[in-house]
């Protein structure tokens, strides 16, 4: 079955409520100050049904003081009923809920004229004439307009099947996206808990889901659900439905929060929006602040213009909100903005970039990412979202950016890849990148390497950690080494296990460093293990000392050296020599071995011993037992 969300709209006392319950047989003020004062102040719920769809009845209140609470119920709403009493005609809440109505986008409705058995029939056709041209040019211009009486029922039947005819008409909502329900209302019911109710506007919930609660990003499991008075095993977008909730308490739970799939969404501070002012708003300037609202939630929001000093009336223009509390808004939510004071409706906007990044006002680049955001194609967006993270984008974010399900995000990006406009770094985890950012790593690789061989000839190249520090600096690690696999399978650059060089290049030494360099190893080989310092060796070389440690090092690369400790280098052949020691101490004395006994078959004194030890530790030719090593 079908669900539909229909709103109504309108002037207090013009008889919304008494309207709700001709057509549903239910009453939907719940409170007992309503139900003394005969007005609705908070939001009020009926069901209404046919064979192949059903309505979800949002009663909003009329009255000036509640229209806080009317944008509550306006964000999940498909129809709106725009309620106008025959005796009264068009009225001040009667505008300012209508354009609410229009800059939340609401596209379909149809307008009931009530109290019709008040008046005659000449003042009948003179209202109807009045709302046909307050209603011309926008989306209610050519809806039905129906006479009803609550009182009498007289024109009630027309009316319902009108609302049906339109509930078919309207665009089905979106049940194979991420579950996203504002909350309007938290109780506790005895036996049960915590209890929220909201409109499910997009995706689906079933008994037993988990769920994340926001702007704090608590998990919640869903115990029960309850829809059109019903408990139901999963609940569906376009559904009223009431959500009791696993690890929650009531005290922790309030109208403006929102529950969701979790692990897909962030709360927000900063958005950046497209804002339009109503024609009857005073023009907005820079920093000026407002009230937001965004689904059931409400907050203050300083608008900072991005492109222009001040939105005129009737106008439009891009902003950064930056809100006062943290909110869950999604790319594309409409919202709406009243004046800090008086409270009066001024505007509203919709979404592009919900999780802004704060920049210049006069920032182009960013103004270019918004205009792609907002009118430019999927991959367009993509592309411009990926170009902005110059560190590189991951699944995670774009999903959170854009709204977009998981699956859309992963066939763009394969799409904007096979145009050579993005690089996917990585699918485990999905990271991508724009091409240029990825080009531009690339150039400065190969450049901050040309430069390292030259100021160091003698090494035979840079770690890679050093490499993305210097060249990567800020870009996720996955984006480096694609970036590194790319050069080196273009033959620019190698690898040899931790370093980075040249592709094709070797280390040529002059006839004096190779000079050196036989006289370091000579000096080790004849020490055995009596070695002297290197601080003695290197003054005496026929190299300058930054050289002599290049040289040094190379030895060590090669294996002809081995360190042991700091300051402490040994000949490979004098530790193979002192293996095989170790070997025929192991056959004639057995597999333990003291530190003096080292000593005494070493022929060394300790400086040189707990070192040499602690290398044969860790090469796993001995191994510590309390003070004593195991011959292995």
């Amino acid at each position: 079955m079908k669900n539909v969300i229909l709103g109504t709209a309108g002037h207090i006392d013009h008889g919304k409520s008494a309207l709700v319950e001709a057509l549903t047989g239910t009453h939907p003020d719940r409170l007992e100050e309503e139900k003394r004062r005969g007005i609705t102040i908070d939001l009020g719920f009926a069901f209404l049904a046919a064979e192949d769809v059903r309505l979800g009845f949002v009663d909003v209140p009329g009255h000036e003081r509640f229209v806080r609470n009317m944008l509550a119920g306006a964000g999940g709403i498909d129809l709106v009923l725009l309620v106008i009493a025959a005796d009264e005609s068009i009225k001040p809440q009667t505008r300012e809920h209508f354009e609410i109505c229009r800059l939340l986008g609401i596209r379909q409705g149809l307008v009931a004229l009530t109290k019709a058995d008040l008046v005659d029939a000449e003042t009948l056709g003179l209202v109807r004439l009045e709302i046909e041209e307050f209603v011309r040019g926008s989306f209610l211009e050519g809806a039905p307009i129906v006479a009803v009486s609550a009182r009498t029922g007289a024109g009630v039947p027309n009316l319902r099947e009108s609302l049906f005819q339109a509930a078919r008409a309207a665009p089905a909502r979106d049940t194979s996206n991420y579950c996203r329900l504002p909350i309007d209302r938290a109780f506790a019911v005895k036996g049960f808990g915590t209890v929220v109710t909201g409109t499910l506007v997009s995706g689906a919930a079933a008994v037993g889901d988990e769920l994340e609660l926001f702007p704090g990003g608590r998990r919640v499991r869903v115990r029960g659900l309850h829809s059109a008075g019903q408990s139901v095993e999963r609940a569906t977008a376009g559904q009223r439905t009431a959500v009791n909730l696993a690890g929650v308490e009531l005290d922790e739970v309030r109208r403006g929060m929102a529950l969701a799939s979790p692990g897909r969404f962030r709360a927000t501070r900063q958005l950046d929006a497209r804002v339009r002012l109503l024609a009857s708003a005073k023009p907005v300037k820079n920093q000026s602040l407002a009230h937001f609202h965004a689904g059931t939630a409400e907050t203050i929001a300083e608008l900072v213009l991005l492109g222009s000093e001040t939105i005129p009336a009737g106008g439009t223009g891009l902003a950064q909100l930056r809100l006062r509390e943290p909110v869950l808004v999604l790319a594309g939510d409409r919202f709406i903005l009243r004046q800090f004071s008086p409270m009066t409706t001024i505007g509203g906007g919709v979404a592009i970039d919900s999780l802004a990044r704060r920049h210049r006002r006069g920032d182009r680049a960013a103004i270019e990412l918004l205009e792609a955001l907002e009118t430019g194609s999927r991959e367009d967006a993509l592309a411009a979202l990926a170009q902005a993270e110059t560190g590189g984008l991951t699944l995670e974010e774009a999903v959170a950016r854009t709204a977009w399900a998981e699956g859309e995000v992963r066939a763009t990006a394969e799409s904007l890849e096979g145009a050579g406009r993005l690089r996917i770094a990585s699918r485990d985890p999905w990271v991508m990148a724009a091409s240029a950012t990825v080009a531009a790593c690339a150039s400065q690789a190969r450049e901050v390497i040309e430069v390292f061989h030259a100021a160091s000839p003698l090494a035979p190249g840079m770690p890679k950690e050093e490499l993305r520090d210097r060249a990567a600096r800020g870009l996720l690690p996955e984006i480096f080494s694609m970036v590194l696999d790319d050069l080196v399978r273009g033959k620019v650059l190698a690898v040899a296990g931790d370093l980075v060089m040249r592709a094709g290049r070797s280390v040529v030494l002059t006839a004096e460093e190779e000079r050196a360099r036989q006289q370091i190893e000579a000096a080790f080989e004849k020490a055995g293990l009596a070695v002297p310092r290197l601080a003695e060796i290197l003054p005496r070389l026929p190299v300058d000392a930054k050289r002599a440690e290049k040289l040094v090092q190379m030895l060590l690369r090669e294996g002809k050296l081995i360190k042991a400790g700091e300051d402490v280098v040994f000949h490979r052949g004098a530790i193979e020599r002192l293996k095989g020691l170790l070997a025929a101490y192991k056959t004639k004395q057995g597999n333990k071995i003291s530190v003096p006994a080292f000593k005494e078959l070493a022929g060394i004194s300790r400086k040189y011993a707990i070192p040499l030890l602690e290398y044969l530790d860790r090469a796993r030719v001995t191994r510590r037992v309390g003070d004593e090593r195991i011959i292995l």
